[in-house]
């Protein structure tokens, strides 16, 4: 019998829907999250023991965005998926950076983070439930691991905060801010924005 855990919470706009024990139950933790129509499956593995000279921390994180996670097929005369696309290589970094200062120092485990879209909404992007996944799936896998963290992308739009915009939004905002953080300490921020005061900048971390 599956021990399945569901919680759900309002995040902006939004409900934000974390699932586990039901899928990919082979991995170390697998978390499923839904926010919107998007949902992503997120799934984590290490290895047991360090391999022989090892002496960095081989975290390798791997973001897919199916093309039948918008009802496509791939048109070509090959049906299968192509090589990874810019943006899930920067979506793949997004994902690593504040994960990666949460592991203990000396810790040399191969660990592999896989994040796949499963269903895809045109109106929010995959990266910041992605994210929470990452760090649920995290959380869960008994991997020493100094989170879980938390991300929310900000915009800022007729001279308010907005918390985890749409696409239809962002064409709008003169703010694209992704910031991940734990209670403690900001982990990462990243964004794209017009010309704007540091108080507001600072504001919306």
């Amino acid at each position: 019998m599956f021990n399945i855990t569901k919680k759900s919470i309002q995040y902006g706009a939004h409900t934000l829907t974390l699932e586990t024990g039901e899928i990919s139950r082979q991995a170390d933790a697998a978390v499923m999250v839904s926010y919107g129509d998007t949902v992503v499956l997120v799934a984590v593995t290490s290895k047991r023991e360090v391999k022989e000279g090892q002496d960095f921390f081989p975290l390798t994180v791997d973001y897919m965005e199916k093309t039948y996670a918008a009802g496509k097929i791939p048109g070509g005369f090959f049906k299968r998926e192509g090589r990874p696309s810019e943006k899930e290589t920067l979506t793949s970094r997004l994902i690593d950076r504040p994960l990666r200062p949460l592991f203990p120092e000396a810790f040399y485990n191969e660990v592999q983070v896989v994040a796949t879209v499963l269903s895809s909404d045109p109106e929010i992007d995959a990266d910041i439930p992605a994210i929470i996944g990452a760090s649920a799936a995290m959380s869960l896998s008994g991997i020493p691991f100094y989170g879980p963290l938390g991300a929310a992308r900000v915009g800022y739009i007729d001279g308010e905060y907005v918390l985890n915009p749409t696409a239809t939004q962002l064409t709008e905002t003169k703010l694209d801010l992704v910031v991940a953080a734990t209670e403690t300490a900001v982990m990462m921020v990243e964004s794209e924005a017009q010309e704007l005061s540091e108080e507001v900048m600072l504001g919306a971390v």
